[in-house]
């Protein structure tokens, strides 16, 4: 640690590091022009970088210059059991590795504090119209995933750093806004600013509290929980001035939802957002963690909002000690981090947002930024006709466009009081008339955190909800992430036989086709309390704003006459929510008692299980060299693939190949479970593989021409059709190693490994798009692909690729080097394309030329340099 600019905090008994000191050493009066971002660096880099790189990492922040690479060295890692739990296995298997090479096991540990909380393993199989679902499911949970938690508190046990909290607590972002992070830490004597990352691309949802949190892939989390920082150019900060102050009526979600459409037409794609003005002041943290929340969904990296007086507020609420905010103000101030202290900060862009244009919002029917204001329902072709719709409810019929599912789900609006007070008081109006959920519609409520039954008890909303269907389901991570379980058989035979357009209206972040049930056609992303609108209502052929909900006494009741005023939501908020519910729910969930240590540092695989199996990445193909030459396309993709078709993790059908192999390992169909939870088992987890049945690979036409939708491929040099899981079977007892081909935006989405550890056990050594998702990008680097992006004007439309060629790449591997691909077609023909390599850093080279993240510190572990 450089000492140089570390002084003492006044009225703390704490010292900390003046970065302001530091930059204006080097550059007079640069500090007052930083943005809140590189201000943050600044302080790491002060802080934990080795003295001889401190004034080249500081003029990279202070110039805006990209020439090279600063570290992160981020505070804590922050993991939801799905990647959290296949990081571990990869440790675990890293351990073996070791121990069969003579190195010492047990030395093997995370180095930076790990907190894993269980929160992606629960499916909604019971609705919240059976008043004993949460028991149900919890107990379905377990039984289904006795393997995969044997593992994590076998992890416990096992690993230093390494912290559970276990199933049925809550969703991790939710959490770790709530309690985990104390925005300003007091370790050792010394105050520094909370950073992190997380293995769920929705980490940023802290950014709402000043805090850097980035969501990151399980295997780049893996590298900073080894101790290894995190090495980065400097983004592109762009402010984004929040104007005026939203209308009566419009939610937190009516917000992100127009600000997610509005930044993704401003090509925000991986850089920092810093939220601003008198708009972003107005907001709570609650609304702030909403917008910070969705960061993916517009493409940011992150989406900070200051330290201010709000941020205080919601500490207070929260239940942190008087100390612990009088921490967070005085650092704040002294280092100059409070909202004040920004005001002449200068941004390459600054965007301007009016957040009195917001109007009530809706997105979809597949992506959510694509946004739906619900004044516009009919003339977007979306509501349909209500008259058909009823005429086919009157015969005993589903309804065209019928909602089977409606779920207020998903950290995103459960960790804002407002969102799910709104939800409430809309049910109590309603219940008062006499409106029902339609029988057909699996209605549940999953909040992110146990305090919110606390509340909604306080606030007499609870039994409200429960009478509509919106009884609590689960704490736990469930729709949002294609969790949402069975339907109810009949209802789900009657959309087969008729083949039925339905759908879903969730108020979670993500809508991909296929990714909520694979029998809603589509899905709508809504707040709280037009999900439980939705589910009145039962079809979304029907315009929500005009059209009316029910009969009454012989009156018309619409939305309007049950939607409750700002006035009245705010009035509950302030009656109901309370700083001892947040102490009730987490001083005794955060109480810990001596753990004993395991007795062995190598883990006892169980052959038999399809949830956790020691990994394969120091053996066969992967241990062999990537030659890059005589490849062959896999698959030739659009634009837009997300990592729902790489690696989906909704429910598996047995019809499927992964379904296949698990019923012929015994498993009874009712417990396959979802592809998530099977991913610590590389066997089962590799044959979901492109197994999204959305997918269209361009190389798998119809007789007319138009590309085939199914997770299909076809086998070259044949020309042979087959399901992709035998298609890759096939290369894989052929040694032929792959290609693939993409369009832009190539891996949005989830930041799961498995979109990238699939397609490398495949054999896939190359991946040449148009662009990249940003921590997908690193992911693909993390398990040895190698990632290429054509020249602009170039596609595979341009070359007229259609998947008979064999490819090669040639070329020097530096960052961001320009490689040759050649493209050998069938007639004998070769062509020379130029294509630049997304290994942006050095740090990324090495890892790449290593073979991937783990072979790397396996190595420099046996070389005595980790």
């Amino acid at each position: 640690m450089n000492n140089r600019y570390r002084k003492a905090l006044p009225g703390t008994g704490l010292d900390y590091f003046d970065a302001r000191e530091a930059v204006d050493a080097r550059y007079p009066g640069a500090w007052a022009r930083l943005p809140y971002t590189a201000r943050i660096h600044a302080e790491n880099i002060v802080r934990k970088a080795d003295p001889a790189i401190i004034d080249a990492c500081l003029q990279q922040l202070v110039e805006r210059r990209r020439e090279r690479d600063f570290p992160w060295y981020p505070a804590r890692v922050v993991c939801h059991d799905i990647l959290g739990q296949t990081a571990l296995v990869d440790l675990a298997g890293l351990r073996d590795a070791i121990a069969d090479q003579g190195g010492d096991p047990a030395q093997v540990n995370p180095v930076v504090p790990v907190q894993l909380i269980v929160d992606h393993s629960l499916a909604v199989e019971c609705g919240g119209f059976d008043p004993d679902a949460l028991r149900k499911n919890r107990e379905i949970e377990d039984r289904r995933n006795a393997d995969r938690f044997h593992f994590i508190e076998w992890c416990k046990t096992a690993f230093d750093n390494v912290d559970v909290i276990p199933a049925g607590n809550g969703i991790m972002h939710q959490i770790n806004l709530e309690k985990m992070s104390p925005v300003i830490h007091s370790d050792n004597g010394l105050a520094y600013p909370d950073s992190c990352v997380g293995t769920d691309s929705h980490t940023p949802h802290i950014d709402a509290l000043g805090v850097i949190a980035v969501g990151v892939g399980g295997l780049e989390a893996e590298n900073v929980m080894l101790g290894r920082a995190s090495w980065m150019r400097l983004p592109d900060i762009v402010g984004v001035r929040l104007n005026g102050h939203r209308q009566p009526g419009i939610t937190a979600t009516d917000v992100v939802l127009a600000l997610t459409e509005f930044l993704r037409q401003q090509r925000v794609v991986g850089a920092y957002l810093e939220f601003f003005g008198e708009g972003a002041a107005s907001l709570t943290i609650g609304d702030r963690a909403t917008i910070s929340n969705m960061a993916p969904e517009y493409g940011a990296t992150a989406a900070m909002f200051f330290i201010d007086g709000q941020t205080l507020d919601y500490l207070r609420l929260t239940g942190r000690s008087d100390e612990q905010l009088a921490l967070v103000e005085t650092y704040a101030k002294e280092a100059g981090l409070w909202a004040d202290a920004l005001a002449t900060a200068e941004y390459e862009r600054v965007l301007e947002f009016d957040l009195s244009s917001v109007e009530r919002n809706m997105a979809g029917p597949s992506n959510p930024h694509r946004r739906l204001p619900t004044a516009q329902l009919a003339e977007r072709g979306i509501a349909g006709n209500l008259r058909q719709a009823l005429d086919q409810e009157a015969a005993g019929q589903l309804p065209d466009g019928a909602v089977i599912i409606a779920a207020i789900t998903s950290c995103t609006n459960t960790s804002n009081p407002r969102n799910l007070i709104a939800a409430g008081l809309l049910a109590r109006k309603a219940r008062k008339l006499g409106l029902k959920r339609k029988p057909w519609v699996k209605t549940s409520l999953a909040p992110g955190s146990k305090v919110v039954e606390l509340y909604l008890r306080e606030a007499g909303l609870l039994e409200d909800l429960e009478a509509l269907g919106f009884g609590i389901v689960a704490f736990a991570c469930t729709t949002c992430n294609g969790m949402s379980g069975a339907l109810d058989p009949k209802i789900q035979q009657e959309i087969i036989d008729r083949d039925l357009y339905t759908t879903a209206v969730l108020s979670g972040n993500r809508n991909f086709d296929g990714r909520i049930h694979p029998y809603a056609k589509q899905a709508f992303l809504a707040s709280p309390p037009l999900v439980v609108a939705y589910a009145i209502a039962g079809t979304v052929r029907f315009d929500i704003e005009q059209d009316w909900l029910t009969l009454h006494a012989g009156e018309a009741v619409r939305l309007k006459d049950i939607w409750p005023t700002d006035e009245e939501i705010d009035a509950v908020v302030a009656q109901a929510v309370k700083p001892e519910q947040f102490k009730q729910v987490y001083i005794p969930m955060f109480a810990r008692t001596g753990v004993e240590r395991t007795a062995s540092p190598l883990y006892d695989w169980r052959p038999q299980s399809t949830y956790i199996r020691r990994p394969p990445y120091w053996e066969g193909a992967l241990a062999g060299e990537r030659s890059l030459k005589g490849m062959r396309p896999l698959a030739i993709l659009p634009d837009n693939i997300t990592t729902d078709h790489l690696s989906p993790s909704n429910a598996i059908l047995l019809d499927s190949a992964a379904g296949e192999y698990l019923a012929k390992m015994g498993l009874p169909e009712e417990d396959f479970n979802s592809y998530a939870t099977h991913r610590g088992d590389h066997l089962t987890a590799q044959r979901a593989t492109f197994a999204n049945p959305k997918l269209f690979n361009e190389m798998v036409l119809n007789d007319d021409g138009t590309v085939r939708q199914g997770s299909l491929a076809r086998v070259e040099p044949e020309g042979q059709v087959m399901r992709m899981w035998e298609a890759i079977e096939t290369y894989m007892q052929r040694g032929q190693n792959l290609i693939i081909i993409a369009g832009a935006d190539y891996g949005q989405g989830s930041s799961r490994d498995w979109a990238a550890k699939g397609v490398r056990l495949a054999g896939v050594e190359v991946i040449v798009a148009e662009g990249f998702e940003r921590i997908h990008r690193t992911n693909l680097i993390g398990m040895g692909v190698l990632p290429l992006e054509f020249k602009p004007g170039t596609t595979r439309k341009t070359l007229g690729l259609d998947g008979t060629e064999t490819y090669d790449v040639i070329g020097q591997r530096r960052p961001r080097a320009e490689l040759t691909l050649l493209i050998h077609r069938r007639n004998g023909e070769t062509i020379a394309v130029p294509v630049t390599s997304r290994l942006d850093s050095d740090e990324e080279v090495q890892v790449y030329e290593a073979g991937g993240v783990l072979q790397r510190f396996a190595k420099d572990f046996l070389e005595g340099r980790a």
